[in-house]
């Protein structure tokens, strides 16, 4: 199925347009009352575009509006096509869930947990129960870190390895291999640079670089033409500010790129964590092609097959009952992860109203998307704010969400 980008009626795929018109009067309050710059909403069902929206500015200081074709930083949403471009190379027969990463990165080879400190302050190690797999890679299980927690000592590792300043993500993967995994493999859930070692992996295995990779297997073929990890010169007047509430000032400022760039160059490092820019029509082809089980416009990206174990849970019950997450995104019972996004496997059990086989994920400056299968629906939301302190924008439209629907 396309994706109509000629805007119909939301009744004519059976949602009410009073109950769309109360998300965007929800989402015009909150750019009022000064919490954000702007917000650019899509809306489509049965392939077909119903519901466009755009509230505030994207530049505060020129009074400039945001419109649908502002360009927007979507950070970890960046994940799911990672997901997306494993789920194409699953497709080749190159990898299997159950796989010991050290299989298709050699580095990872006689992976140590990390068992605290000595009385001299030098790291402990023990032996890994198993070697980390590639399904545990794939869903922040794998004992991997980010390296963010000033006050956790493996972290501090991380750090001091200058994971972020790699020259390639072949050293990238190489520096977080050689230090020690952050509990047993697939024992907890731990946000991670899980992706971004998946990038390493997508390299090798494709031979191509990972913006090749993207642009040529993913962006291109679902006609996805403003979204990269650059931003060139003939775009750059689309692209939103970034945005973060000073609690001091009591308003929104203009905040630093937490990655050192603005893309307005093809990065040094493109990782497979984030990274990406893109808007919301862009988007909104990804997410259909996800709805669409792998096909967009009459072409196919990636197999039903491979979007299938992409877009299911595959954590314990005592992962999920472990209290584990990160920012808006709590795992837990009902609320799971697939393989580079989250799954509502059991929205009653998890609190929330969308259909069952729900696929989502957020980005730092407050981003956010999900493809609804049951009712064959996606909503992207595009904000360039950093999410310390804001609402939970993407549990909130999703909820009254569920009160549009006429069928």
């Amino acid at each position: 199925m396309p994706l109509d980008t000629a805007i119909d009626t939301p009744e004519s795929v059976g949602l009410s347009s009073a109950g769309l018109a109360k998300i965007d009067d929800y989402l015009r309050g909150i750019v009022e009352a000064g919490q954000l710059a702007g917000v650019v909403t899509l809306v489509a069902r049965h392939g077909k575009t119903v519901h466009t929206s755009t509230i505030g500015k994207k530049d505060l200081e020129t009074g400039e509006p945001v419109a649908m074709d502002t360009i927007f930083r979507i950070f970890s949403m960046t994940k799911p096509v990672t997901g997306v471009a494993m789920s194409i190379l699953w497709d080749e027969g190159k990898w299997a869930p159950d796989d010991p990463v050290a299989r298709h990165l050699p580095e990872f080879e006689d992976a140590r947990v990390w068992d605290g400190l000595d009385a001299a302050g030098a790291p402990k190690t023990a032996p890994a129960d198993h070697p980390p797999t590639l399904r545990e890679l794939l869903t922040h299980t794998a004992g991997l870190s980010y390296g963010f927690n000033q006050q956790d000592p493996l972290d501090k590792l991380y750090q001091a390895q200058q994971i972020w300043q790699s020259g390639s993500l072949a050293e990238l993967s190489r520096k977080i291999a050689g230090l020690p995994l952050a509990y047993q493999p697939g024992s907890q859930w731990r946000y991670s640079l899980s992706m971004d070692v998946q990038g390493a992996m997508i390299e090798r295995l494709s031979g191509q670089s990972l913006p090749d990779f993207y642009r040529t297997r993913i962006f291109e073929p679902l006609g996805m033409t403003d979204t990269a990890f650059h931003t060139p010169p003939e775009k750059r007047s689309r692209m939103s500010k970034l945005y973060r509430f000073s609690p001091r000032q009591g308003r929104l400022v203009e905040a630093p790129n937490i990655v050192g760039r603005d893309y307005d160059a093809p990065p040094a490092l493109a990782i497979g964590g984030g990274g990406l820019v893109s808007t919301a029509a862009d988007y909104a082809r990804f997410a259909q092609m996800l709805l669409n089980r792998g096909e967009l416009d009459g072409r196919r990206i990636v197999s039903a097959a491979a979007l299938k174990q992409q877009m299911s849970n595959h954590l314990s019950d005592a992962i999920l009952a472990g209290g584990f997450g990160v920012g808006l995104q709590q795992i837990r019972p009902g609320y799971g992860h697939g393989f580079d996004g989250a799954v509502f496997h059991d929205p009653a059990a998890a609190g929330v109203p969308v259909g069952e086989g729900t696929y989502q994920w957020d980005g730092a400056a407050g981003t956010w998307f999900w493809v609804d299968p049951v009712h064959d629906l996606l909503f992207v939301g595009l904000i360039q704010r950093f999410a310390e302190g804001s609402e939970n924008l993407q549990k909130i439209t999703q909820t009254m969400m569920a009160d549009c629907y006429l069928d």
